[in-house]
């Protein structure tokens, strides 16, 4: 074997990734395909190159994970200013309005803050990676083209305000959101100044967590280089099947476990699959009786008390 297939197969699991400012999320998996000395690796949800935080990699046999923590909700925190807007809805934009003072309460704020929390409706920006006829919207925006976009439904769990400066000429809040999977924190901050009667941007943006993946866990690039270079990488690893925790885990006997690991559809009673998730419809991380992840199987009942567990994501 080649010394390059022995890198590639010697991390698996998810790697917390603290993200830097000014690296695009390809632009970290590239360093880290360099760090490692490894080709396979995914990364689990794109931050603009201005945005800190957390972004998970997939190392390994883990990037087949991918697509289900990248629908785990995501929390931020941002910084909105409240007084003048750009094209990009970020700081970062060219200023396309903007008062000279605006007024607003602690109490207006409180109100409004609670007035996106639940399911609302977004209209992606100009500047994101949303096609539109082929055609990435970032790109027309370049060249000075603005198309009409198509409303989202996104989801707030969770608008948390955390510190505002109300008596600047442009007032500053910081928020915390917990959302889900396609919000534009960006639009929200724009919605929200809009909301309170002023053109506003997004000043600030760090994301916290993707899923139970928090800020504190995640490793630095220099962090990960030292670690790598120290041999010590492997146990800053999240593991595959932790990193999916929110899929119910169920159990099956020797026999089933040896068919779900070929790959084969299984057929098992309610009560033989698992001691806390007996009868769980839907997505599954199904486990041996030693505790072996086996892999994702998608559980449906079927007559006489069956369960039907067919393969999504075989591990074994």
């Amino acid at each position: 074997m080649s010394k390059a297939k022995r890198a590639e197969a010697s991390y698996e699991g998810v790697l917390p990734v603290l993200k830097p400012p000014g690296f695009t999320s390809h632009d970290v998996v590239a360093k880290a395909r360099r760090l490692l000395g490894m080709k396979r690796i995914g990364h689990t949800g794109t931050l603009d190159p201005q945005v800190t935080g957390v972004l998970p990699l997939c190392l390994g046999r883990a990037t087949r994970v991918v697509e289900y923590i990248q629908e785990l909700p995501k929390e931020y925190e941002a910084e909105l200013t409240i007084g003048y807007a750009t094209d990009t809805e970020d700081w970062t934009g060219q200023v396309t309005a903007q008062v000279e003072r605006a007024e607003l309460s602690r109490e207006q704020l409180l109100e409004v803050l609670q007035r996106f929390v639940g399911s609302i409706e977004q209209v992606p920006p100009m500047y994101s990676a949303v096609r539109v006829d082929g055609k990435r919207l970032y790109e027309l925006a370049r060249q000075g083209q603005e198309v009409e976009r198509t409303a989202r439904t996104v989801q707030i769990y969770r608008l948390e305000l955390l510190h505002s400066e109300l008596e600047l000429d442009h007032p500053k809040v910081r928020f915390r959101v917990l959302c889900s999977k396609g919000t534009y924190i960006r639009t929200l901050c724009v919605d929200i100044g809009r909301a309170l009667g002023y053109p506003s941007v997004m000043s600030e943006l760090v994301r916290t967590s993707t899923g139970q993946i928090a800020l504190e866990r995640c490793l630095s690039l220099p962090d990960i280089e030292r670690l790598v270079q120290a041999g010590e990488l492997e146990q800053h690893l999240i593991p595959t099947d932790q990193a999916i925790a929110h899929l119910p885990k169920l159990q099956v006997d020797a026999a089933a476990a040896l068919h779900a690991s070929q790959g084969k559809t299984i057929r098992v009673a309610a009560a033989a699959t698992a001691e806390d998730d007996a009868g769980t419809s839907g997505l599954v991380r199904l486990y041996n009786e030693d505790g072996t992840f086996l892999g994702i199987f998608d559980n449906q009942p079927e007559q006489h008390g069956q369960w039907r567990l067919q393969p999504e994501k075989v591990f074994v």
